[in-house]
């Protein structure tokens, strides 16, 4: 009777790594991720790669599941696996760029918007996004990196160390997003600039 038992589970065994996988859809609160990734990435899509800046009258794609942010602040988005984005409210204006530092990798929607005048060479670049771990600014409009941020104390002492652990990326520029909302019926789209 044992050998019966061994000989059913060993059946099962090789029924299970012969079935085909499965995509599990789940509906609900979490509607809608995961589309940002497939829409933005070419190389996961198995369409043109011209579909994405055709899609919604070349407005991009569509995201849904998100607020935007406050007047002066940053608010950190989540799409899928791995694919987050930071998107800023300067002035009424809506910047979106790459939610982790091309450089350290941290959080950039947990960073400072820099909108000093003074601040850089090319004021055309500004608004910029701080990072708060290595305080590499990012150009809020094109996503090119630019002098950093000064700061002093402990956090002047962690940017230090980061910057120093990741100067072979100091010159990595952030991937910046276009974001257009239909003012009639208030969705927002994404496309990649």
């Amino acid at each position: 009777s044992q050998t019966i038992i061994f000989a059913v589970f060993i059946l099962l065994a090789t029924e299970c790594t012969v079935s085909s996988s499965f995509t599990l859809v789940m509906m609900g609160a979490r509607r809608g991720k995961g589309n940002l990734k497939k829409g933005l990435d070419s190389s996961s899509s198995k369409s043109k790669p011209s579909t994405v800046s055709s899609l919604n009258q070349g407005r991009g794609q569509e995201i849904t599941g998100v607020s935007l942010p406050a007047q002066g602040t940053v608010k950190g988005w989540e799409f899928g696996a791995n694919k987050r984005l930071a998107c800023a409210n300067v002035e009424d204006n809506f910047y979106v760029v790459q939610g982790e530092c091309p450089r350290c990798g941290f959080d950039l929607f947990k960073g400072d918007i820099v909108t000093d005048p003074a601040f850089g060479d090319n004021p055309s670049d500004l608004p910029r996004i701080a990072c708060p771990t290595c305080a590499t600014t990012f150009s809020l409009r094109t996503g090119k990196h630019g002098p950093a941020l000064k700061r002093t104390g402990l956090a002047g002492f962690v940017g230090g160390l980061a910057k120093t652990a990741t100067v072979n990326d100091a010159s990595a520029d952030a991937k910046s997003f276009m974001i257009t909302i239909d003012q009639d019926s208030g969705r927002v789209f994404l496309k990649e600039r």
